[in-house]
């Protein structure tokens, strides 16, 4: 094992670092609660959104969507179960996007949403987690 791969097993979270994942995913974790529970409530507005989607109306559709999407943010909620928690996720904003493109959305405000989403999901995760940090490392250029 080389003295770079040992400092960085031990090395602990910086207080600010892990304070910024917290409140990150914090943000992510309430707004898709909410996106959630409001998919639950077969209002207006989520019935019209689904239907432009080209999914219909359906209720059943938008009440099984929102019980995926709570069951996923809670697991990234919870620290043990948290990586599985942003997979699943990642597939579920990939899932967005893909359908934006389909009805050829505006870029940077719709499609590129599920995006800026996951960005965040994995940047609190990253910034929190020190066993992530262990796994995916970005590694600073050691001077010549």
């Amino acid at each position: 094992m080389s003295t770079i791969s040992a400092i960085a097993e031990t090395a602990p979270v910086a207080k600010t670092a892990r304070w910024t994942g917290r409140i990150l995913s914090g943000l992510v974790i309430v707004f898709l609660l909410f996106d959630g529970a409001i998919k639950l409530v077969p209002w207006p507005v989520v019935t019209e959104t689904m239907d432009k989607m080209g999914y219909g109306s359906s209720e059943t559709l938008a009440r099984s969507l929102g019980i995926i999407t709570i069951v996923c943010t809670v697991l990234y909620s919870v620290p043990p179960t948290s990586i599985l928690g942003a997979i699943l996720l990642t597939g579920y904003l990939g899932g967005a996007m893909a359908s934006h493109v389909r009805i050829d959305s505006p870029l940077f405000t719709h499609t590129l949403f599920g995006l800026y989403l996951g960005l965040m999901v994995w940047g609190g995760l990253w910034l929190r987690d020190p066993a992530l940090r262990n796994f995916i490392p970005f590694r600073r250029r050691l001077a010549s």
